[in-house]
């Protein structure tokens, strides 16, 4: 049986160049490296500068995508950005993005919010259009500037977050409908939103007219992620038809040192399979794992063919996981 997939074809990501260690927190708020470290798995994060937005970060993220496709910005169709921060209410970052990509009239863009689950939301949508052939190449861009909604004061929340964008384009190409096909074999998409006060900012455009920071129940957080982003992993490994045995990597959210640990177990995935960057990004929400895929190709880890379980959870709840091949 012949049917369209989403082929991944380019790849690219982008940290901001001022970085903070655990040992600036420490200067900071009262705080340390040990108990950073051990409690998330966190050595540093990536902080944008004052005058550098997500759509900047994006762009960069974007054109390293377009150069590892070989594509131009006028092979584009859509151009969708995950992110909480935009730089505007409104028109949205995509929108930004494409004038400054320089893409043909016409392109579709928007940018979805859904938190730390935003890539792979993201990644579904393009993914379905381009089978439903109303697109045939999309750029999905992953990036948030959180220190800008991140209180500084506060040592519970500001040592998690970091700044980052990455981004994919997806193109058009014939498979089988079996797991041994390129590109995205499978997605599937969850919401909780009696979970809503959980993680949450304090403020917003209707509500305060100012953004506010992010506050998080960090426990219950902690119990729903290790369910949730299992649940994502199984639920698209038994779509595609695969077991954890086929699978060659898992690329989680980048949250919590010990929330990875625990999905690698429960998915019965060694612990040289299971991806880890959180020590150098933070938790970089819909960035996470764009940026992510994005470094582990660039460095060789992972490899053309390879089969990666992607999965992510967020503020909403919302949850979700994708399973693609290279």
């Amino acid at each position: 049986m012949t049917l369209i997939r989403s082929e991944l074809i380019g790849f690219g990501h982008y940290l901001p160049a001022k970085v903070l260690t655990n040992d600036d927190m420490a200067k900071m708020v009262d705080t340390n490296d040990e108990w950073i470290s051990t409690r998330t798995g966190i050595k540093s994060r990536h902080v944008a500068a004052e005058n550098e937005f997500t759509s900047d970060i994006s762009l960069i993220a974007a054109n390293n995508a377009l150069k590892s496709a070989n594509i131009s910005a006028q092979d584009l169709d859509m151009i969708i950005v995950a992110t909480v921060t935009t730089d505007d209410t409104t028109p949205s970052t995509a929108a930004k993005i494409s004038g400054k990509l320089g893409t043909r009239s016409g392109t579709i863009t928007t940018d979805i919010s859904a938190a730390c689950s935003g890539f792979v939301y993201a990644l579904t949508m393009a993914d379905n259009m381009i089978r439903l052939g109303q697109i045939k190449t999309a750029m999905v861009i992953g990036a948030e500037t959180l220190s800008k909604i991140t209180d500084w004061t506060d040592r519970n929340t500001c040592v998690l977050f970091g700044d980052g964008a990455g981004a994919v384009i997806l193109r058009a190409c014939e498979g089988e409908g079996k797991a041994s096909d390129k590109g995205v074999l499978a997605t599937k998409l969850y919401a909780d939103g009696s979970h809503y006060e959980q993680l949450k900012t304090t403020g917003g455009v209707s509500t305060t007219q100012k953004a506010g920071f992010i506050t998080m129940d960090g426990k219950e957080v902690f119990k729903f992620a290790v369910n949730a982003l299992t649940q994502a992993a199984e639920n698209v490994m038994e779509q595609a038809g695969v077991s954890s045995e086929d699978i060659d990597w898992l690329l989680p959210h980048q949250a919590n040192a010990r929330i990875i640990e625990n999905v690698g177990k429960k998915l019965n995935l060694p612990d040289e399979k299971v991806i880890v960057t959180i020590d150098h990004t933070a938790n970089t929400s819909a960035a996470t794992i764009p940026v992510a895929l994005s470094e582990e190709i660039a460095n060789g880890h992972i490899k053309k063919g390879d089969l990666v379980v992607l999965t992510a959870m967020g503020a909403g709840f919302t949850w979700g996981g994708a399973l693609v091949r290279i």
